[in-house]
């Protein structure tokens, strides 16, 4: 009854609103004057220029607000059943986004991410990632090193994600309204006013709630996985003249209770599983509790020669706080209590030519500063408890400068240069301390280990191509580029070196049948040097990061799209082959759980309570295998076909397919504790569009495919069951 009478409410409220919104991609897909029934022209943003997606010479991506919606994509992890290549990994407090099997997130707070992730051209730091899309224009997937114009910790990939911006054109606005399984309820909606003829205002917020996936059968009845989420964006812009200037605000608040794991067969806790996947056995209390503010401001002026001078600045302010059942049994009493804050502010400036000549041109600078502070204790027992205590402060400062040039040797022939200086400057203070608030122990605890330590290098990197124009329907292209992820620290005795890798590609672009069908494919090759990997340091007992000697890297992508009439078609598939060199490391697996104390010192014993730990038996050589997280195929399919009923009525069923192919998530390669198995997954919708409104049914996952969709530590994630729901929307 209080959903009825919620989903009501919110239907009343929204239509109050209802007078006035494009289609959520009112500016990414244009006709061009082609007819109905064909391919309307994709417009990317991700080289500094609104450019036709056919007309670039990259390996990309880029979906609508409405494709995403076709595609069932509602979050960040779901764009790994859109595009090929990419894979999206559960780890609990990051996800491992990765892109040809580059760009494994890494617990380590001085570790930059191989996939970086914009919103609204601002970096994100990898925490709070999870949080679902609403109001979007377009997103954007980069594929390969983006060593120009993206910066120094792009080795993998680059994801783009556009929130819609203020419009001068008129009233707009939409409203959206779902329920489904699990009592799953979302509401979400945007308005743009123009309040004058140089001043527009536009706002947006979401919310969604769900019950949980599973069920909680320990003593305490947590319920992780439950789902809150709220959020609210605001755009202004004001653009008098030759000047823009574009700002937006977002709040984001999320609260799931609690992250939802069982632990890996084989590892020490196993025997206290259950026997069902949804369902969990803790005995310590869980908590997820995640906030974010989010805000950007981008000035563009475009001088009588058609010379842009653009400015992009932003703050960003992420919060989480989680407590675990680290064991996830009711066998022990383990648990974590972490705090993770990361404060970021970022300024890049770029002069932007025209392309109307044969020679154009892109000059800029970037600057980042991150400050991150993790503060996480682990207490374990009884019959005592033995509170081991984890604290990391972080300073990252990030800069470069960058060019990128072309030249039309012909009408047809371009060649293209782009090169960057990038460098990082890492440094920090830290401790692991044990004791705290226990007899016999100094106020604070017993320091074991320190985490302090700095770290500095700088990269040349960029790019040579040349780009070859068939006729208007046919883009070839060949490049070589070279990418930078920086290097850092584990400790002040320990560093890691930074990763360099360089990428060869060569691609076709083409349109067919009168532009009723569109193709995009490509081949690569990539040569990493001092490839990184996250692992356990035994110096301080915490994950750190190791430099793997070599990684190579090859493969080949296609994407179609086609438009014929009332029916639709995309799809996209990828083949990755990559070979890791070997190195020794700890084998997590096999330590004892709750190990997290540093490597004792020759002639130390471990003491009473312990005060360090022998990680020597534990040591062996890995590596010699694929990629981690890495899948040699995936591959996405869709189609739907558009039913005339009469007027403005249409009635239209879509189906979607994904499979992402079975990948390892540890370099011992062990299949029983270290695989991930591969999976397809199964959506469909049905929807009935009148006039301004519509109603769709829809479901995902539908076949209920039970899958391991991630690990952290010796615990594994899982993927959700099948949903599904009904969908009312309207645009005005």
């Amino acid at each position: 009854m209080r959903r009825t009478i919620l989903l009501g409410s919110t239907a009343v409220l929204f239509s109050g609103l209802a007078w006035a919104m494009p289609a959520t991609a009112q500016a990414n897909e244009t006709a061009q004057n082609k007819p109905a029934d064909t391919l309307g022209d994709i417009v990317v943003t991700a080289q500094r220029r609104a450019e036709n997606l056919q007309d670039v010479p990259i390996a990309a991506t880029a979906l609508n607000g409405d494709q995403l919606n076709d595609k069932a994509v509602k979050r960040l992890s779901d764009l790994q059943f859109a595009a090929p290549s990419l894979s999206v990994t559960d780890q609990g407090l990051t996800q491992s986004v990765n892109i040809r099997g580059i760009g494994i997130a890494s617990g380590s707070p001085s570790v930059a991410n191989g996939v970086a992730v914009y919103i609204d051209g601002i970096f994100q730091p990898p925490i709070l990632t999870t949080s679902s899309f609403y109001d979007i224009g377009n997103v954007e997937v980069l594929r390969g090193p983006q060593g120009t114009l993206v910066g120094s910790n792009s080795t993998g990939g680059a994801m783009f994600i556009n929130t819609q911006a203020p419009l001068l054109g008129g009233v707009h606005g939409y409203a959206q309204s779902s329920y489904g399984t699990y009592d799953e309820f979302t509401a979400q909606g945007a308005l743009n006013i123009p309040v004058t003829s140089t001043l527009a205002i536009r706002g947006a917020g979401n919310f969604r709630s769900r019950d949980s996936y599973y069920d909680d059968l320990g003593p305490l009845d947590n319920h992780p996985d439950r789902l809150n989420e709220k959020a609210g964006r605001l755009g202004i812009l004001w653009a008098p003249g030759d000047f823009r200037a574009t700002a937006r605000v977002e709040w984001i608040d999320k609260n799931s209770g609690g992250y939802a794991y069982r632990p890996i067969p084989g590892t020490p806790f196993a025997a206290g599983r259950t026997s069902d996947i949804r369902d969990l056995n803790y005995n310590s209390p869980t908590l997820n509790h995640e906030r974010g503010f989010l805000s950007s401001l981008e000035l563009r002026y475009q001088f009588a020669g058609g010379i842009v001078l653009r400015s992009v600045s932003g703050y960003t302010n992420k919060r989480i706080n989680n407590l675990y059942d680290t064991d996830a049994t009711t066998l022990a009493f383990q648990t974590q209590n972490q705090f993770v804050r990361e404060r970021q502010w970022s300024q890049e400036i770029s002069l932007i030519s025209p392309t109307t000549g044969a020679f154009n041109w892109i000059l800029g600078g970037y600057y980042q500063r991150n400050k991150i502070d993790v503060n996480i204790q682990n207490i374990s027992g009884p019959p005592a408890p033995d509170p081991t205590d984890v604290l990391i402060f972080t300073d990252k400062t990030t800069f470069g400068i960058f060019a990128q040039t072309g030249y039309k040797l012909t009408k047809a022939i371009e060649v293209q240069l782009g090169l960057r200086y990038s460098g990082s400057r890492n440094k920090g203070d830290g401790s692991v301390k044990i004791g705290n608030g226990l007899p016999f122990f100094p106020p604070g605890g017993l320091q074991v280990a320190s985490l302090a330590g700095s770290h500095d290098d700088n990269r040349l990197t960029g790019k040579a191509a040349i780009n070859w124009k068939l006729d208007n329907d046919n883009l070839a292209y060949a490049f070589a580029a070279r990418g930078y992820k920086p290097g850092g620290f584990n400790s002040a005795t320990s560093q890691f070196g930074p990763e360099t890798v360089w990428d060869y590609e060569v691609g076709l672009k083409s349109s067919f049948a009168g532009h009723h069908l569109r193709t995009q494919i490509g081949a690569f090759y990539m040569n990493y040097s001092n490839f990184q990997f996250d692992a356990i340091n035994p110096a301080s007992g915490q994950n750190g990061v190791l430099n793997v000697a070599d990684a190579t890297i090859k493969g080949f992508e296609a994407q179609i799209q086609g438009r014929f009439g009332g029916l639709g078609l995309d799809g996209g598939v990828a083949f990755v082959d990559s070979s890791l060199g070997s190195l020794s490391m700890v084998n997590p697996r096999l330590l004892p759980p709750g190990t997290n104390l540093p490597q004792c010192a020759p002639g130390q014993l471990p003491g009473a309570p312990p005060t360090c730990f022998n990680y020597q038996p534990f040591i062996g050589t890995a590596g010699g295998g694929p990629n981690l997280f890495s899948p040699k195929w995936t591959y996405n399919l869709g189609a739907d076909y558009k039913f005339s009923l009469g007027g403005k009525t249409t009635l239209t069923p879509r189906v979607n397919y994904a499979f992402i192919g079975p990948r390892f998530t540890n370099l011992f390669y062990s299949r029983v504790t270290d695989y991930l198995a591969g999976r397809g997954l199964l959506s469909a919708q049905l929807t009935l569009s009148i006039d301004r409104w519509s109603i769709e049914a829809y479901g995902t996952n539908l076949a209920n495919t039970a899958y391991v969709s991630g690990q952290s530590g010796n615990n594994e994630f899982y993927g959700a069951p099948r949903e599904y729901g009904v969908r009312v929307s309207t645009r005005f």
